[in-house]
């Protein structure tokens, strides 16, 4: 950050002040809406703002590469350098500013954020872009070095996912994690059904739109829901329709009195098994950590649900040895590298390495080994990840069959029938498959 304090509701300013924490290992989307909430921005500039932080997060080494003809070896500051990457953001991707206005704000930012120096080498950087403008990323001759370039992915991404789906499925996948991720919805059929749930935020001046993906769905725009009076009501609650369908896959039905949600915060995917099973049924949620067990509860009692919903702190790992229940239903929804959700979280495609994932895939067999132990005769387990990668689905999947003959994969269902014809019974989902977050989900049998 730059050392100034400086206070500013200029929403490129506050873009270039929030990028920098980023950098520094704040969480885009809690930053972000921080820096909304601290400041009086009319609907433009928070549009603007946004488009801003996600923008450069998701093209960072692109706007590197670009960039780094005109820097040299010089160490500049991080918020100089984020600086640098809006201007490149807007120069190259919103086509309605005029380059001099983008130039303009730019160095008066950096006059504000720094000093006059400050602003006059920001002036000569954009000076000698505009004279000379940017090198073409087809120089680079390596194909894998060219499209992590081009997509702003880490090369050993790109790698896996060729090796994995070829290098004309990676193109298709990958060609969609940069844009805008839909605002989504699910109506919460406790207390109201999916026309009420309609009608109350069209009346609030929302665009609504039916979901092709998940049951009880809608696609939203034209504003923020979480602050809608339905939202507030429990009339709804915000998840993406691809992570609705762990929950679709479960069979529910009135028998079924007894649901583990292994690893539940925060509560979207427990809440929606509780929308599914009798009032007499009980679901144990669990997490490690105590304020997400909190975050759990406050969203069940927010939906309405709370008496079907017992929280507590534990590792699933545990279970075993710490919870006599047989259950009917055990979900497993694992904590992952959460490479299905690019769109929504870009910053982790930076942070995260393939050693990484290859010990998320350990954690992830070591809940489905333990928690397996807990499950009814015929009941049913379903894991699943938001990640697209298969050291974390298929291969998981392939090891638990192994150790667990006593279970069978059965087919994965959704309600809207998603790839009915695919020929295995586990499904995947990609981001470009129904511009939803990525997500893999495994249906399990105990024989």
């Amino acid at each position: 950050m730059s050392d100034k304090r400086v206070y500013s509701d200029n929403p490129r300013v506050l873009a270039v002040q929030t990028l920098a924490k980023i950098k520094n290992g704040a969480y885009s989307n809690l930053q972000l809406n921080q820096v909304i909430k601290q400041h009086q921005l009319g609907e433009a500039d928070k549009r603007l703002l946004t488009t801003l932080v996600y923008g450069v997060i998701q093209h960072r080494m692109t706007f590197e590469y670009w960039l780094a003809p005109f820097i040299g070896d010089k160490k500049i500051d991080v918020w100089v350098r984020e600086l640098l990457y809006t201007s490149l953001f807007q120069l190259k991707f919103l086509d309605k500013i005029p380059e001099h206005a983008i130039f303009n704000e730019s160095i008066e930012a950096a006059k504000l954020l720094g000093h006059v120096g400050t602003g006059k080498y920001v002036t000569a950087i954009l000076h000698r872009i505009a004279r000379q403008g940017l090198r073409d990323i087809t120089e680079i001759t390596d194909p894998i070095q060219r499209l992590s370039i081009e997509a702003s992915l880490p090369v050993w991404l790109i790698e896996e996912l060729v090796k994995q789906n070829g290098e004309a499925t990676t193109r298709q996948i990958i060609s969609s994690i940069n844009d805008a991720p839909m605002q989504s919805i699910r109506v919460n059929t406790v207390l109201t059904t999916d026309q009420e749930v309609v009608s109350a935020l069209e009346k609030e001046n929302f665009k609504v739109t039916k979901s092709d993906v998940a049951e009880h769905a809608f696609i939203v725009s034209g504003g923020h829901v979480a602050s809608s009076k339905a939202y507030h009501d429990g009339l709804l609650t915000l998840q993406d329709e691809s992570a609705m369908l762990p929950v679709e896959s479960m069979y529910l039905t009135d028998e079924v009195k007894t649901v583990l949600d292994a690893a539940a915060a925060p509560g979207g995917k427990t809440i929606q098994i509780a929308q599914y099973i009798s009032n007499d049924a009980k679901i144990t949620a669990l997490d490690v950590h105590e304020h997400k067990i909190k975050l759990i509860k406050s969203n069940a009692e927010r939906m309405h649900v709370s008496e079907k919903i017992q929280a507590r702190v534990l590792d699933a790992r545990k279970v075993p040895s710490e919870i006599d229940t047989k259950f009917d239903r055990i979900l497993v929804d694992a904590p992952c590298s959460g490479f299905g959700l690019l769109r929504r979280k870009p910053e982790i495609r930076y942070d995260k390495t393939l050693a990484d994932v290859e010990k998320l895939a350990e954690i992830q067999f070591e809940l489905l080994d333990a928690v397996s132990q807990n499950i009814a005769d015929n009941g049913i387990l379903v894991y699943s990840t938001c990640t697209i990668l298969q050291q974390e689905n298929d291969d998981v999947v392939k090891k638990f069959l192994k150790k667990h003959p006593e279970f069978e994969t059965i087919p994965t269902q959704t309600s809207q029938k998603l790839k009915i014809d695919r020929e295995e019974d586990i499904l995947h989902i990609y981001p470009n498959d129904y511009h939803t977050d990525g997500f893999f989900v495994a249906t399990f049998q105990k024989k």
